[in-house]
């Protein structure tokens, strides 16, 4: 598991992109709370993120993408990567606390190998990955607790572990339809929150809804979340992963849960059992173990691979 070292710039961008992207989950959780339906809260959510990277990408004189082809696969990634799960974890957070929600989210790079090992672009899988695999998904096991009464078996906890899951299919798919397309980076992830608020706006009159009047805690919380949440985030994302590579930028994600996690006890007041935090710590242990690299590869396989997570990563807005 990556060390947290470094210069001390690299340290604050590190925890300011921890605490952005963490806090996330305690956004929706009070926008939740104060009226707003899980739709709303993606439309919104999408619209500021893209007003965001639009600036940015326009203060950097980075253009949209013009052609039907590219703007076709954007429409893919912004449903996996951006609509989908944006809702998912709306929805899966109306019964499910925002620390766990965070924990859950942390499982996505073990979703991530498994789809490789599907599709055939992860090969051989060395034991020690092959282990954080198992001990990730057995950690979740140890989350959910089927066997215990107590235990977080609902629909609402599996629409998260759903949501995770869709952003490594999201991720899957972007290496392989959005890699080397000439669009500038900030540019083609404000075209596809551009696309995602599309999908999500599109969506409002056919899900039924309560006409509820949002709290003014509500209203803050999406704003925070669509600005800062989203396309602030990404944009340091972009950054540190420009300066720093994608090891330390992967580092991020352990701290994820920790945030959102720590947030929840104090800001929301949720109460965490020894099991939950224990399968955390598991889950976290089995993602480090499927990001080490195999003793001997090749200089040229662990570029490759660097390449292929820049690509990514680049796209990814939340």
């Amino acid at each position: 598991m990556t060390v947290l070292t470094g210069p001390p710039r690299t340290l604050v961008r590190m925890g300011v992109l921890a605490l952005l992207w963490g806090s996330g989950f305690l956004w929706i959780k009070i926008a939740l709370g104060g009226g707003m339906t899980p739709l709303q809260i993606t439309v919104l959510r999408c619209a500021l993120g893209a007003a965001v990277l639009l600036a940015l990408a326009y203060a950097a004189r980075q253009r949209l993408p013009r052609d039907r082809g590219t703007w076709g696969h954007l429409l893919v990634a912004a449903f996996f990567c951006n609509a989908l799960p944006f809702f998912l974890f709306s929805v899966g957070e109306q019964t499910v606390d925002s620390g766990v929600a965070g924990v859950l989210n942390a499982t996505t790079p073990l979703w991530s190998l498994l789809i490789g090992l599907v599709l055939g672009t992860e090969r051989g899988l060395h034991p020690l990955r092959l282990t954080g695999l198992l001990l990730g998904f057995a950690g979740t096991l140890l989350i959910f607790a089927p066997w215990q009464q107590s235990g977080l078996t609902s629909w609402g906890a599996l629409l998260l572990l759903a949501a995770a899951a869709s952003y490594a299919v999201a991720f899957a798919y972007m290496a392989r339809q959005l890699t080397g397309r000439g669009t500038a980076p900030l540019a083609l992830s404000a075209a596809q929150l551009l696309a995602a608020t599309g999908l999500a706006t599109v969506a409002l009159p056919v899900l039924p809804s309560n006409p509820v009047e949002p709290t003014l805690a509500a209203v803050v919380a999406v704003v925070v979340l669509g600005i800062f949440g989203t396309g602030v985030t990404f944009h340091l994302n972009y950054r540190l992963l420009a300066e720093e590579g994608p090891t330390t930028t992967a580092t991020v994600g352990y701290l994820l849960p920790v945030v959102s996690v720590t947030l929840g006890a104090i800001v929301l007041d949720e109460q965490l059992s020894a099991r939950i935090v224990a399968g955390m710590a598991v889950v976290l242990l089995g993602v480090g173990l499927t990001r080490s690299e195999r003793r001997g590869s090749a200089p040229g396989d662990r570029a490759s691979s660097a390449r292929r997570t820049r690509s990514v990563a680049r796209r990814t807005s939340s």
